[in-house]
């Protein structure tokens, strides 16, 4: 074999040894990082990382580059369910660390949606095996929130503590990149690309009650949407096709 040749294969034995000390999903330093550390040009680095994509240990997306392999956790949403039970029924240890607790006068957005002055904003990072997996914001009206603690939102979701019946929610998922606060929080580039998804949860008298933003990698994350059979349709009498 060439020294070049020689070069790579010795690259992808050190890299192999750093994923699997990895968390699946992590990130890892860029090819013009990878070229800089081990002084080699970036068609090196990426023939080694390409051997380490033949053994399922490493894969690439554009907006992120090259991570640690992990299937993408699907989160299903013919139902009102929470992050941590849905990352339960995959066999995933869910966590979260509560990063602000504040009660704040609602503006913008919030107080269009919730229709109220002041709110509890709770924002969060919720991991698997701990590992970055969505960043959280929740809001809800003071008034509901007042007697919740900064303690009782770092064990239970909202969900089990407002104490109010809900009917269910309205997510609304749309495309973004990743902002430099979203980027540190999840441990990816900033300006790779995100799935950030709004949720109106509402109480049985259909009042808004909770609203939420969820940020997820989307190189991590499906959405999954079961749609029944539709009923054939029936056309009004004397409706008929033109040919």
């Amino acid at each position: 074999m060439s020294d070049r040749t020689i070069r790579y294969h010795v690259i992808a034995d050190e890299l192999r040894a750093r994923t699997l000390a990895m968390g699946a999903g992590r990130v890892l330093p860029s090819e013009s990082d990878l070229s800089a550390e081990f002084a080699v040009s970036r068609v090196t680095v990426r023939r080694a990382l390409e051997i380490l994509r033949a053994e399922g240990l490493v894969d690439s997306r554009q907006g992120f580059g090259w991570y640690v392999a992990t299937r993408p956790v699907p989160q299903r949403l013919n139902s009102l369910a929470t992050i941590e039970t849905q990352l339960g029924d995959r066999g995933l240890s869910a966590d979260r660390k509560v990063l602000e607790y504040a009660f704040v006068p609602a503006s913008g957005r919030v107080a269009e949606v919730l229709g109220c002055d002041s709110v509890l904003r709770v924002k969060r990072l919720n991991l698997a095996n701990g590992e970055p997996f969505a960043v959280v914001t929740v809001w809800c009206p003071a008034e509901i929130g007042q007697h919740l603690s900064r303690r009782d939102v770092e064990r239970k979701p909202f969900y089990e503590l407002l104490g109010i019946e809900l009917r269910g929610a309205t997510q609304t998922i749309g495309a973004d990149l990743a902002d430099e606060g979203d980027a540190a929080l999840l441990d990816v580039p900033a300006g790779g690309p995100v799935l950030r998804c709004e949720r109106i949860t509402t109480d049985t008298a259909g009042r808004p009650v909770l609203l939420s933003e969820h940020v997820y990698p989307a190189y991590r994350t499906q959405f999954v949407v079961d749609l029944p059979t539709a009923e054939p349709s029936i056309n009004p009498a004397g409706l008929r096709l033109v040919e």
